[in-house]
């Protein structure tokens, strides 16, 4: 069951022809798409996609945006997950590469959203570049004081931050990037993640796979996402497959299985 974990429908970048990527990701074989959520300020136009009976959604700021909502409350996120089309709190977490918002704002924003997390109890979708450190004492802090989901999206990160992560139980997204040439390093982390708790994304439009590197990435891609964790893993198609289904609907159980 081909599904597209984490989806920005929502972004601009399809502004001119959002129907018809939808319609090329149904033909490809995509069956469920979940569409992340950016910051709160978007959520109408997030939610808005996920009226359709394949599309579902997340609540949550991202890093890059986390100084637009500085003193944004759980209370607030918790509100909006009531709404059963929601399945997960985030995108959040921290992006010290680009440093789009001040670190301690972007902290701050975390927390927020771990809170929410354990309080609705729906998977928190992680985002982290370049913080290796901070974000494993956060997460490590946070679980210590209560436990929750969460999915480590388009993992790039280091094996201690993977492995102290899956010691909390996390999930791991794979995106296109692992079929980058030059991502041995992402391919070999990959390799020791927990074989249960892989899914699969493309994060378009941003990241499409190789053959279409380059160009904009839409969900119509995932096979070729799917098919490189096959490989990675040493596993067949069929099985890449199904683990991932297994895995996706164990981490969003809001969403029923067919």
């Amino acid at each position: 069951m081909l599904i597209d974990s984490h989806v920005n429908l929502h972004a601009p970048q399809f502004d001119e022809d959002r129907d018809a990527v939808i319609a090329r990701a149904r033909e490809a074989g995509v069956q469920l798409m979940v569409n992340i959520s950016d910051r709160l300020s978007n959520f109408d136009k997030v939610r808005a996609l996920a009226d359709q009976p394949d599309i579902w959604c997340t609540v949550g700021t991202h890093p890059h945006e986390a100084k637009e909502d500085p003193d944004l409350t759980p209370e607030s996120l918790i509100r909006l997950a009531a709404d059963p089309r929601v399945v997960g709190i985030g995108e959040c977490g921290l992006d010290f590469h680009y440093d789009l918002s001040p670190r301690d704002v972007q902290a701050q924003v975390f927390r927020a959203h771990v809170v929410a997390a354990r309080e609705t109890g729906l998977p928190l979708v992680v985002h982290t570049r370049e913080a290796d450190d901070v974000m494993g004492q956060i997460l490590e802090e946070e679980y210590a004081r209560g436990p929750f989901r969460l999915l480590m999206h388009c993992y790039t990160s280091g094996a201690d931050l993977a492995r102290r992560a899956a010691a909390m139980g996390a999930w791991f997204s794979v995106s296109g990037i692992a079929t980058f040439k030059a991502a041995e390093d992402v391919r070999e982390v990959i390799r020791e993640m927990p074989g249960d708790r892989i899914i699969v994304e493309t994060d378009c439009p941003y990241l499409a796979p190789v053959p279409h590197r380059g160009r904009r990435n839409e969900p119509a891609y995932i096979g070729h996402v799917l098919a490189k964790l096959a490989e990675v893993r040493g596993w067949s198609l069929d099985e890449a497959d199904a683990r991932t289904t297994d895995a996706f609907f164990n981490l969003f159980d809001r969403i029923p299985r067919p």
